[in-house]
């Protein structure tokens, strides 16, 4: 480690999505840059978020097709789950990741300072008894799993993290909360062979979505075995030696081998010393100014932490952004509108910009379209049904898109495009997509938005 007496340019708390982006940016732009941590470079997302629970998912949706190989003529069956063994291939995905991050962190150049940092002052970072200062400090400690009041986790219940080394395969779960963490574990359990029922106090799942992809995705999990009771309060958790028996505030009771609570995430910024340097918190968020800018002069906060999306590729982006602001380039800031939300259950939704509620809140006059994928040839091939949704200013740009179905999430690249670029549906409608590819629905909805579709009608 450099010598500590003398200032880095930046110093940061924290090396998840947000912080290592924040250090690898930085040191390009020459920066010097001391990036604290308390545990492994990489943070949540890729030890004990995004990428350990996509690869559950991964392994869930091979299991899913290998029950349903005879539809396509092929002989298949499922088994069981080596749990030991889908552990080894969850942790050989992170753990390969996580030794190239580390090589590239060694690499450029970035003084990694192992131990937990906590503000002296507003330029200064204590670690371990040790203290590090810098022009700028950055906070992106990011966000931990919330739980219920009252509710007590234990081997029976747990969060997401407690997924992430469960020992078996349990008959019967409960999932907590019908958001997007709700929704992708629903859909891991499902797929590994658990009778699955998800309990979510608000009227639909994944209520941030246009209420027709809810309706869709309830569909689809009712017909993959898994229930969804909506409008639903949990009033108890009580766990015994076997099963825990969840009491809702109307209807019949659960009984249940596992409970999964799943009601969101909330931001790690206790005991930082937030307070004594004078950052204002709000529940425990970091409001920001568009620049990422605290109340304190020279503090700013990135990722999890500031109100908004809470996304690994936001922090990843906002990391960017302050380096490149630090270093005098004057990036254009980070909007939460124009980045690209993926729920991977199954099937996926993806979705970028406005909802139809939020365009019309907004004051615009909206024209909102809908292409079903029933009419894609891949889509078709894949087994899948589901939609493309796409909401524009009556003879102006495209304002948002929203898409459920297998393979969106890797559509809402163009959509993002569409959107952030402001662009018109008659502009897209004149782009080639090539056949047979799921991309065509985009091109699809794109035409049916612009009053020419081929093969939908307008």
């Amino acid at each position: 480690m450099a010598d500590p007496t003398t200032p880095f340019d930046l110093v940061i708390l924290g090396a998840g999505s947000g912080g290592y982006a924040c250090a690898l940016r930085a040191r390009q732009l020459g920066l010097t840059v001391a990036l604290v941590e308390e545990a492994e470079v990489g943070g949540t997302c890729l030890h004990r978020g995004c990428i350990p629970t996509k690869a559950m998912l991964h392994a869930a949706e091979v299991a899913e097709a290998s029950r349903h190989g005879a539809g396509m003529g092929l002989r298949t069956s499922f088994e069981g789950v080596d749990v030991p063994a889908l552990h080894a291939y969850k942790d050989k995905v992170v753990g390969q990741l996580h030794k190239g991050l580390v090589g590239l962190v060694t690499q450029s150049g970035t003084d990694v300072v192992p131990g937990r940092g906590r503000l002296v002052d507003a330029t200064t970072v204590e670690v371990e008894g040790r203290r590090v200062t810098g022009r700028t400090v950055v906070l992106a400690t990011g966000s931990q799993a919330r739980t219920l009041p009252g509710v007590e986790l234990g081997p029976r219940v747990m969060t997401s993290d407690g997924v992430l080394r469960i020992e078996e395969i349990p008959e019967r779960v409960a999932v907590l909360g019908g958001g997007v963490i709700g929704s992708e574990l629903a859909s891991v359990f499902a797929g590994l062979g658990s009778r699955v029922t998800i309990v979510e106090a608000l009227d639909r799942l994944v209520a941030g979505e246009e209420p027709a992809i809810s309706k869709v995705l309830e569909r689809s999990f009712k017909k993959r075995g898994i229930t969804t009771r909506t409008g639903a309060r949990v009033a108890s958790v009580e766990a015994g030696a076997d099963t825990v028996v969840v009491r809702l505030e109307e209807g019949d009771p659960l009984e249940v081998e596992l409970v999964v609570v799943a009601v969101g995430r909330g931001p790690r910024t206790q005991d930082l010393g937030l307070e004594e340097v004078g950052v204002r918190t709000e529940r425990g968020f970091v409001p920001t100014d568009e620049r990422l800018r605290t109340d304190v002069e020279g503090v700013r906060a990135v990722g999890d932490l500031v109100p908004g999306l809470q996304l690994a590729h936001r922090g990843f982006a906002h990391g960017i952004f302050v380096a490149e602001d630090v270093a005098g380039l004057e990036p254009a800031p980070v909007v939460d509108v124009q980045i690209p939300r993926v729920t991977y259950c199954d099937p996926e939704i993806a979705s970028v910009g406005l909802t139809s509620a939020q365009a019309q809140a907004a004051g615009h006059e909206v024209a909102s379209s809908t292409y079903p994928l029933g009419g894609n040839g891949r889509s078709i091939i894949r087994g899948t049904s589901g939609s493309i949704t796409v909401v524009r200013e009556v003879d102006g740009p495209v304002l948002g898109v929203h898409m459920i179905g297998a393979g969106v999430s890797e559509l809402v690249g163009e959509a993002q495009l569409m959107v952030g670029w402001e662009a018109h549906p008659e502009e897209v409608a004149s782009l080639v997509h090539a056949h047979p590819t799921q991309g065509e629905a985009l091109g699809e909805a794109a035409m049916l938005a612009a009053g020419r579709p081929l093969h939908a009608h307008a």
